[in-house]
């Protein structure tokens, strides 16, 4: 039985660079619906060389963004980092079912824990959902990498850092 794969191609609107490697990457939504801590497979169209993120944005944004860590190495993050507006990428899903329980969104205190930009999935959800009961521990080398921390609330939001000591806590997660 062959499954259906729903590919679709959607317009650069931005990319947003966080620091030298890493970067935001925005797109209209389109009416792409899935849910906070879900994850698309991305490619630039015509590439064939598709990788999987997870969503940024929030449920509810009227765009659709994905933070990437460029590996200078790798084939796909280079060639990521220098799309431009008007371009157009091909994202497949929404896959996956990381995320919070609808029953316990509201009855139940949330630890996320993450390095890196592994904090985009709980940023998918804390902009979803802003009166969560949560408090996120994200763990980085320096102050520069704690992508997206002034969308959550400074007092929950616990900053570790490995190499500088700029953030809330001198070490790793």
């Amino acid at each position: 039985m062959d499954l259906m794969i729903d590919t679709r191609y959607f317009t650069v609107q931005s990319v947003t660079n966080l620091t030298d490697h890493t970067f935001i990457v925005r797109v209209p939504r389109r009416g792409l619906q899935f849910r906070a801590g879900q994850h698309i497979s991305l490619g630039i169209k015509g590439d064939h060389n598709l990788r999987e993120y997870s969503v940024y944005s929030g449920e509810n944004d009227s765009y659709l963004e994905v933070l990437v860590k460029e590996v200078k190495t790798g084939y796909f993050t280079p060639r990521l980092k220098r799309v431009r507006t008007g371009q157009l990428l091909e994202i497949n899903g929404p896959y996956g079912k990381f995320g919070i329980s609808k029953e316990k969104e509201d009855t139940h205190k949330h630890i996320f824990i993450a390095s890196g930009t592994g904090i985009a999935p709980f940023h998918s959800m804390v902009r979803t959902k802003p009166q969560l009961n949560y408090h996120v521990i994200h763990g980085v080398k320096s102050a520069s990498e704690g992508y997206g921390r002034e969308s959550f609330d400074p007092t929950r939001y616990t900053l570790c850092t490995s190499r500088d000591g700029s953030g809330s806590y001198a070490g790793r997660v």
